[in-house]
């Protein structure tokens, strides 16, 4: 139902013929819920036949093992800033998809699902899937303009702090200007008046389909229409943005970071030992508490003492530390507690040692003498 038969793209030299799979890209900015979102697509019936592509911006991934993805799904993570090597890192992972099931090494799938990370920019994503966007130099590049297509881009907002994002982050104005559909979320937590929402991202897409995600009506179906992503009623803006990446690609000064983006620093927090609760949740109350310190983000598994086999799933935005939950099971054979902190400003040394300090020396001693 979601293959159909596709028109070679610049791609001289290839059979003219193929089944071209839709992808759809699930942006939105930090902490809207993307995952969230993934999770009840993913536990629908509907999407049985659907490949995942999760990034995750900064060295230590976590949000690929909070997707539920089961035995039968195939999830493939990209780790750095998509929007830094879009062009590379989307056909790069699209191409193993090709190849996977080609040669029988995955199940078979009719859509692919793009996640993400809250601070990509969607301009270069789409341009390296669009017609007419990235130059098609290679082999790799040719087969994935033939073999998928670009359908829809989906974009989480935060009923909560949505506005902040989308005032404050070019990243999340841009999430919301690309989109075919926006997401309200946590509309369960506050008042949320849809019309003046409408109103709000009228300035910004007035194309776009506004859904809530916890109304009645919400259906996950009617986020994916059998259709090819359009440009025609798009803001001047996107047209301008997707030229711009055409003319200049990919010049970002820090493609050589993937723990930074712009002035936005991620820092990777790795316990190998478990964490006594109560020191654990002190920290998290610590750096939730200072208002100014900078936090934007906050996610990631610990392992505890009172409960070493079920981990403990934390996440935070700015100073709101939302309430955890428990693991039936570690979702890999990573057993370390790891968190990723996504700011600007940050006081990175302080919060290093500060997170250093929850396990005593003497046992750090220990463990080094074992």
């Amino acid at each position: 139902m979601f293959f159909r038969k596709a028109v070679v793209r610049e791609a001289p030299g290839i059979l003219a013929a193929w089944d071209e799979v839709p992808v759809t890209l699930l942006t939105g900015f930090l902490g809207s819920g993307k995952t969230s979102l993934l999770n009840e697509m993913l536990n629908s019936s509907g999407f049985a036949d659907t490949a995942v592509v999760v990034n995750e911006f900064g060295t230590v991934s976590i949000d690929h093992e909070l997707v539920h993805a089961g035995q039968e799904r195939y999830v493939l993570t990209s780790a750095g800033c998509l929007c830094c090597t879009a062009t590379s890192d989307i056909r790069e992972s699209l191409f193993k998809l090709y190849e996977g099931r080609e040669r029988g090494q995955l199940p078979p799938f009719s859509r692919v699902i793009v996640e993400t990370t809250g601070l990509a920019d969607p301009a270069a994503i789409v341009n390296s899937l669009i017609p007419g966007g990235a130059p098609v130099l290679t082999l790799r590049d040719q087969v994935v303009a033939r073999q998928f297509r670009l359908a829809s881009v989906i974009s989480t907002l935060d009923s909560t702090c949505g506005d902040d994002a989308i005032s404050n982050h070019m990243e999340g104005w841009k999430q919301i200007a690309f989109a075919n559909d926006v997401v309200l979320t946590k509309s369960d937590l506050v008042d949320v008046n849809r019309d003046t929402w409408q109103k709000r991202l009228a300035t910004i897409n007035p194309s776009a389909m506004l859904h809530d995600r916890h109304a009645d009506d919400f259906s996950l179906a009617s986020l994916f229409p059998d259709n090819t992503y359009d440009l025609t009623n798009k803001v001047d803006d996107v047209i301008g943005w997707l030229a711009m990446e055409t003319m200049v690609g990919q010049a970002h000064d820090h493609a050589h970071d993937p723990n930074r983006h712009g002035g936005i620093q991620a820092l990777p927090l790795i316990h190998e030992a478990l964490l006594d609760p109560r020191r654990a949740q002190g920290f998290l109350d610590i750096l939730t508490g200072q208002r100014h310190a900078g936090l934007l983000r906050l996610k990631g598994l610990l392992g505890l003492t009172d409960d070493p086999e079920r981990p403990l799933v934390v996440h935070a935005i700015q100073h709101k530390l939302y309430p955890s939950k428990r693991l039936a099971h570690w979702p890999s054979d990573d057993k370390r507690s790891r968190l990723m902190l996504i700011g600007q400003n940050m006081p990175l040394g302080p919060i290093q040692e500060l997170f250093d300090g929850l396990i005593p020396r003497s046992r750090k001693k220990r463990r080094r003498s074992a």
